[in-house]
């Protein structure tokens, strides 16, 4: 049924503002119908082709989304800039969020002096030290590592990189479940997203054959510790998936290695397959804090040109100051024993709750990273039930598109001793919700 928000303008850019105010000002929450083209056309006196021009913009910048014969609604996760994670209630343990321990990140130390810069840093955007640092980081893994860049944390290093390979309309496959705020990205570009089903292994090979077929230009994926399943490269899943890509040279491969110091297994890349087109982006936030806004990012030479050209004329350079602070993490023995333990920790923590769920028959996903992924038929029963007994976990709607519900626990944060209370909470919330489980 559409909504009764009365809506305004006369040409399409009025009427997509008057959309986008009642999004962001919560007049049109998330899954609101708005009125068929031909009905707002005639309320607002105007011809429908100038409604369908402004639908049409809105679905481009990501806050609607149009289902068919269910008409234009407002997308799950609109991209408008009043969007904030909910609050956690007071006296609730927070495993909803994904956030690692804080207990295993180092104290930030930025430089005692920074000298004044003569003009910009945009001729010297880079330091070298970091840049031999992050040179190291990706060989270590096999990556190859002749072109680095930085950025100012993984999405922004994607967003920029889908910006300059792909125009709005284009398609790019996306893992489902997936990292919700890359679900978020996507469309607001004015991308299409192509979903690829996630096992324990990855991206399922004869689906992203699929999305390929249908035309993604991009491919999106997390070689391990995949948020929100933990799934991870098998060395045999990654020959599949070579495979598969070897068929579209010109597809733009990029791999999001967001945990790559804590997620607890190796690494089988695709970028080692000699790819053509090819980026990974490894990001500083998860073992090393998130006020350290820097991410490195290796690619082909073609990608990294694009990249930087882009960067040149937007942000220009991460700030120096930055930098010299995480080459001086990168550089430091204390911290890599720091990140060892917090890794061997988030390994332990999620085994402890995926074998306790097991042990009350509740079948859990978690083969790295730091959450655990458990399948359920209502999302919020489960969440509400889980509140009640004063746990606090994401719905699993917000991570997927075509995927079954599920939920998210943050394993990360959760000590082995209270993994068995947890798990016999959700087995009770699971018998209290049976009629609407479907038990």
């Amino acid at each position: 049924m559409a909504t009764q928000y009365a809506f305004q303008g006369t040409s399409a850019r009025e009427i997509a503002a008057s959309v986008e105010r009642a999004v962001t000002e919560g007049g049109l929450g998330p899954g609101a119908a708005l009125p068929p083209v031909r009905r707002l056309a005639e309320d607002l006196g105007v011809s429908p082709g100038t409604v369908a021009t402004a639908y049409k913009e809105l679905r481009g910048r990501g806050i609607v989304v149009t289902r068919g014969r269910g008409g234009t609604v407002v997308a799950p996760t609109p991209a408008v800039g009043s969007r904030r994670p909910p609050k956690v209630p007071a006296g609730i343990r927070d495993l909803a969020g994904g956030h690692p321990d804080p207990a295993f990140l180092p104290v930030l130390t930025p430089p005692a002096e920074v000298l004044p810069a003569r003009g910009s840093h945009r001729g010297n955007p880079r330091l070298p030290a970091l840049e031999e640092l992050s040179r190291a980081w990706f060989a270590r893994d096999g990556v190859p590592s002749a072109h680095v860049s930085f950025a100012h944390g993984a999405l922004d290093c994607v967003a920029r990189l889908l910006s300059v390979e792909l125009r709005p309309g284009d398609a790019v496959a996306v893992e489902d479940p997936g990292f919700h705020h890359l679900l978020d990205l996507v469309p607001a570009l004015g991308l299409r997203m192509l979903p690829v089903a996630v096992d324990d292994e990855g991206m399922r090979p004869g689906e992203l054959g699929r999305a390929l077929r249908a035309g993604a230009r991009a491919v999106l994926c997390s070689p391990r510790a995949q948020s929100p399943r933990g799934a991870r490269f098998t060395a045999g899943r990654r020959a599949e998936l070579l495979a598969v890509l070897a068929g579209f040279p010109e597809v733009l491969v990029v791999e999001d290695d967001h945990n790559a110091d804590i997620a607890g297994v190796a690494l089988h890349s695709l970028t080692t397959g000699a790819l053509p087109r090819w980026a990974q982006v490894r990001t500083a936030s998860k073992h090393l804090g998130i006020d350290l806004r820097w991410a490195a990012l290796a690619c082909d030479a073609t990608t990294l040109a694009r990249h930087d050209g882009r960067m040149l004329l937007t942000s220009g350079w991460v700030s120096h100051v930055l930098q010299e602070t995480a080459a001086g993490l990168l550089a430091d023995p204390a911290t890599h024993a720091l990140v060892a333990e917090g890794s061997a920790a988030y390994a332990r923590r999620r085994l402890a709750l995926t074998g306790a769920l097991g042990r009350h028959g509740i079948t859990a996903y978690g083969e790295s990273g730091l959450n655990v992924w458990v399948p359920v038929r209502d999302e919020s029963a489960v969440v509400n039930g889980l509140r009640t007994h004063g746990w606090w976990v994401a719905a699993g709607t917000r991570f997927r598109i075509e995927g079954p519900p599920a939920v998210r626990i943050t394993s990360a944060t959760l000590d082995e001793a209270d993994a068995p209370r947890l798990a016999a909470d959700f087995a009770a919330v699971l018998g209290e919700s049976e009629a609407t489980y479907g038990g």
